[in-house]
C-alpha cells in the first residue's frame, strides 16, 4: 500500500490532529491528520468498513475520539461537553444516508426539527414554532425543489425527495459544517446526481463546508475540490480530484489490476456494462 502525503493546506479552520477511535481491539481509525483552511468541498472514499462513517461521527461528536483532537476555529471540539457540544452539533450539521426523518409527520415539520437544538423543552413538545422558522423552512424547501412537498407525509415521498428534506433540516441550523455520511447510497443515479449537486450548491452558493462519504470515484471527482481515501482506518491519499487516478483508486480499495471504476459509477450511461458487474466485489 503506497502512502500518499496529504495536502498541505495552510490553515486551520477544521484540524483533525492524530485522531483515533479504538472498540475494543479494534482501532477503526489510526491516527487521522486533516487540515482545511477555509469552507470546501471534501469528499471521503474507500471500502466498507474504512473508518470514514467513524470519522464523522467523531467530527460531529455523536462519538467520542479514544485520542487525538479536534478544533474548528481555535475551539478545542474533542473537549465539549453538554450544552456546549449540542450547540457545536448545531453548528456542524449530520445528514445521513438513510434520511432520518419522522415518517408520519409532514415535510415543513421535519424540517423545522432542525431548531430542535434551540428551543424550549414547552416549545417542542406542543410543536410551536415561530411564524418565521416556517416561512424559513418553506424557503429552503423551495431552494431545494420540493416546496410543493411540504404538507405531504415524508413516506410519502421518493428516495431522491427525502435525503432532500433532510438536507433542509440541516440547512434550517444554519451550519458551518455539513456532514453528510453515504447521501447516495440508497439513491438511483438520477436522484444521486440532484442530491450531489444540491450539496454542491451550498457549498459555493453560501460558503458552507460540505464533508461527504461517498463510495463512486466519478462522484468525488464530479462534485469535491478535495478527496481524501482511506483504507483500514488510515488516511492513504489526500488531494485533488485530478490526483485520484485509478491507480490511487487501486490502493485505496486495496484492489488488484482487474480493479474497474465503473463498478463505482453513478453514471447512467455506464450502468449496463459487463465490467460493472465483474467488478462490484471490490466496493
Amino acid at each position: 500500500m503506497v502512502a500518499y502525503p496529504p495536502l498541505r493546506h495552510g490553515g486551520d479552520m477544521l484540524q483533525i490532529d492524530k485522531l483515533t477511535k479504538r472498540f475494543g481491539d479494534k482501532i477503526a481509525v489510526v491516527t487521522a491528520n486533516v487540515s482545511i483552511d477555509k469552507p470546501t468541498m471534501i469528499g471521503i472514499i474507500g471500502r466498507s468498513g474504512a473508518g470514514k462513517s467513524t470519522l464523522l461521527r467523531m467530527v460531529n461528536r455523536l462519538s467520542d475520539a479514544t485520542s487525538g483532537t479536534i478544533t474548528f476555529e481555535g475551539e478545542d471540539v474533542t473537549a465539549l461537553r453538554g450544552a456546549a457540544r449540542r450547540n457545536w452539533q448545531s453548528r456542524c450539521a449530520m445528514i445521513f444516508q438513510q434520511f432520518n426523518l419522522v415518517p408520519r409527520m409532514d415535510v415543513v415539520s421535519n424540517v423545522l426539527h432542525g431548531t430542535l437544538n434551540r428551543r424550549s423543552t414547552f416549545a417542542t413538545m406542543f410543536n410551536l414554532y415561530p411564524q418565521s422558522d416556517i416561512h424559513k423552512a418553506i424557503e429552503i424547501l423551495d431552494r431545494l425543489g420540493i416546496a410543493e412537498q411540504a404538507s405531504k407525509r415524508a413516506e410519502a415521498l421518493s428516495g431522491g425527495q427525502q435525503q432532500r428534506v433532510a438536507i433542509a433540516r440541516a440547512l434550517m441550523q444554519d451550519p458551518k459544517i455539513i456532514l453528510a455520511d453515504e447521501p447516495i447510497a440508497s439513491l438511483d443515479p438520477m436522484n444521486a446526481q440532484v442530491v450531489m449537486q444540491s450539496l454542491r450548491t451550498i457549498h459555493e452558493e453560501d460558503g458552507r463546508m460540505v464533508i461527504a462519504n461517498l463510495h463512486t470515484l466519478d462522484t468525488a471527482r464530479r462534485y469535491c475540490d478535495r478527496v481524501i481515501g482511506m483504507r483500514d482506518g488510515r488516511i492513504v491519499f489526500d488531494g485533488t480530484p485530478a490526483q485520484l487516478t485509478t491507480g490511487v483508486a487501486r490502493d485505496i480499495y486495496g484492489a488488484g489490476a482487474d480493479f474497474s471504476e465503473a463498478a463505482t459509477s453513478t453514471e447512467i450511461e455506464t450502468l449496463d456494462r459487463p465490467e460493472v458487474r465483474e467488478a462490484e466485489a471490490y466496493v
